[in-house]
């Protein structure tokens, strides 16, 4: 059944204008359309002269074309990617043929390239070329006007492109000139397609500029929009017929563009494609294992003998300064999680340790060498960002050998090696896949497989797995941590999942405005989350406050009797487990000292039990946890009155 849709009705003030601008446009076509004799057409277009014209048309068009390319390309590169002083003068000098008269370009050409212009004389001196007048001066003339089309599509094209792309091909070992040319240019495709075709196009029908320049002459400067100019005067049918051949030409370049100037990367397409569905993940014990050849086993790698052979692991040393201020130190095999709210910094220090960042710089040291003053591609350092970063016109074993290959691997140990990293990871058989054919979980194990594949000495993943959903985070967590146990370096995962952090690290970094806020192992951390931030998110209530002779002075102006101990007056917080909060329709009786009364705000499940959110206006917002059958005994839901209570010794204090 199809859906019915509200048509709009143009207003006349606008719809009589716009239907005018259409005939006004449409109109000189069609008289091109009702002149031409179309009994002669064929005798018109196979003339001596218009074949001559037309074989140099597209010889100066191609070679334009290939000028455009060459000079244009790197410009648009420049123009997208590069911040300079001065670019919007450069830009506007891109823009200025396309809004300059062609004569004036042509006189400005010739002040500027001619036997008496600027730079003329000395090509003529000392290479013996002379512009004017030549064929290589209509295809200079057709360069100047028709280039900018090129540069604005793959700028745009540019732009549109995600350079997380080129960051990570930068870590996995590749140049920048590398991850241009396999990377880059291949994302944008569409829009230099559409930025070589307008080119193309707009050199082949230049004309103003040209025979300023390069003059008319039969055979040498002579295009075809000059040969319709000359027949104009003598055969105005013969003229129409040869405007007819190159409006058909125009006009199949824009409809085979359907309106793309700017092209779409390619990671654009795939982003709207649909995922496929997440297949049932293989058990841990079949998953982790080599395959049966035994190519895995013996593979090099971070874990693997070749690794290891090199001396045992990378300690990491590092001084970050900038937005982020901390210093940083681990032994090889260490796992770091980095925990912080938005904006605490922790995209932000890993792209310091990459060095794609000038918000910070980090002095760093893997193992003996210093790296700090070594760009991205030479640091060995890998990172996966948060959405994979998967190369999208790459399947997933060229993917994953992409880093090999980019070290200098040749190409058939660079895919046996890649080939083995997704047998351990579980998607070996999705080897032939492209990333749009892969679901969210798939996607991400190859990201991992390709960044350890890489040999990395530093190992950065930033929420490798929020994408996913439980089930799959749930098997490919189980994959890294298994990878992670043999990894000789140091790794680093940005997370906001409690469970991430306290079963894949060895130690938990807590950021807060860039600075190091707690560093300690998961269980301290635990127990004692010196941020309210962690403690929430640890499932804890956290409340802050000041110290006092019978307990902590609440920032609401409450008061909460603990039993611990510290100097009256100090800055701290108290850390409450749900379980340890009780939940009660009447007033308690007995032991507990901090009684307070309030409503249930907010009922949620988490696995087998439930947590009750309860308002007070004497405390903060306080969370129990209690058992599905104490909430139907206690008949709890939104809005219930109800007291809560906790004992003074479940309370824990942690010093700011």
């Amino acid at each position: 059944m199809s859906r019915l849709r509200t048509r709009t009705r143009p207003p006349l003030a606008l719809a009589l204008p716009a239907l005018l601008a259409v005939a006004f446009l449409l109109l000189p076509l069609l008289g091109i359309l009702s002149r031409t004799q179309w009994g002669e057409l064929g005798t018109h277009l196979t003339s001596p002269g218009v074949v001559e014209a037309l074989k140099l048309s597209l010889v100066v068009s191609l070679w334009a074309l290939g000028l455009s390319l060459l000079l244009g390309v790197p410009l648009a590169w420049l123009l997208a990617r590069v911040p300079f002083k001065g670019k919007a003068l450069v830009r506007s000098l891109v823009l200025l043929p396309m809004v300059l008269p062609p004569t004036v370009g042509g006189v400005a050409l010739l002040l500027g390239f001619g036997r008496r212009g600027l730079l003329g004389p000395w090509l003529e001196d000392t290479f013996g070329i002379t512009l004017p007048f030549h064929t290589s001066g209509a295809v200079v003339a057709a360069t100047f006007v028709a280039m900018p089309f090129l540069v604005i599509s793959l700028e745009g094209a540019l732009g549109g492109l995600k350079q997380s792309y080129e960051e990570t091909a930068a870590s996995l070992g590749a140049p920048p000139v590398r991850v241009f040319f396999s990377v880059t240019l291949p994302m944008v495709a569409p829009g230099l397609v559409a930025g070589a075709a307008l080119t193309w196009a707009r050199a082949l029908g230049e004309f103003g500029a040209t025979i300023t320049f390069a003059g008319n002459l039969p055979g040498t400067t002579q295009t075809l929009p000059l040969q319709v100019y000359l027949l104009l005067q003598d055969k105005p049918e013969a003229a129409t017929s040869v405007s007819l051949l190159l409006l058909a030409i125009a006009m199949g370049v824009l409809i085979a563009l359907r309106g793309r100037w700017t092209g779409t990367p390619v990671a654009a397409k795939d982003a709207g494609a649909g995922q496929p569905a997440e297949e049932p993940a293989p058990s841990p014990s079949g998953q982790d294992a080599p395959p049966s050849d035994g190519a895995a086993a013996d593979a090099p790698g971070p874990g693997g003998k070749a690794a290891r052979a090199e001396g045992g692991g990378w300690p990491l040393h590092a001084e970050v300064t900038g937005f982020n201020e901390l210093t940083l130190d681990a032994e090889p095999g260490t796992t770091i999680a980095v925990v912080g709210e938005n904006g605490a910094g922790k995209t932000t220090l890993l792209r310091a340790l990459l060095g794609l960042t000038p918000r910070a710089h980090a002095r760093l040291r893997l193992g003996d060498t210093d790296v700090t003053a070594l760009p991205p591609h030479r640091r060995q350092v890998a990172w996966v960002p948060q959405d994979g970063a998967l190369f999208p016109h790459l399947t997933a074993l060229a993917n994953t050998a992409y880093g090999l290959r980019a070290r200098g691997a040749g190409r058939a140990e660079a895919r046996r090696e890649a080939q083995a990293w997704l047998d351990r990871l579980g998607v070996g058989h999705l080897a032939r896949r492209k990333p749009a054919q892969l679901s969210g979980g798939q996607a991400q194990r190859v990201a991992l497989a390709r960044a350890l594949a890489a040999r990395p000495r530093l190992l950065l993943l930033d929420e490798p797995l929020a994408a996913l959903d439980q089930t799959t985070r749930a098997h490919v967590r189980h994959t890294l941590r298994t990878h992670l146990a043999g990894f000789d370096g140091v790794c680093l995962i940005v997370t906001h999942d409690p469970v991430e952090a306290v079963s894949l690290a060895d130690r938990v970094l807590v950021l807060s405005d860039g600075r190091t806020l707690q560093d300690a192992a998961p269980a301290e951390v635990t127990r004692r989350p010196r941020s309210p931030w962690v403690a929430r998110m640890l499932g804890r209530n956290a409340w802050p406050g000041t110290t006092s002779a019978d307990g902590l002075a609440l920032g609401p102006g409450g008061r909460l009797v603990v039993a611990e101990a510290l100097p009256e007056g100090a800055e701290a917080l108290a850390i409450i487990a749900p379980e340890a909060v009780s939940v009660h329709r009447e007033r308690p009786g007995g032991s507990p000292r901090n009684v307070w009364p309030g409503t249930v705000r907010e009922i949620t499940a988490v696995g087998s039990r439930l947590r009750v959110l309860v308002g007070s206006a004497e405390v903060p917002d306080l969370v129990a946890e209690v058992t599905p059958e104490a909430a139907a005994e206690l008949r709890l839901a939104d809005g219930t009155a109800v007291w809560t209570s906790v004992k003074a010794t479940e309370v824990t204090l942690v010093r700011l």
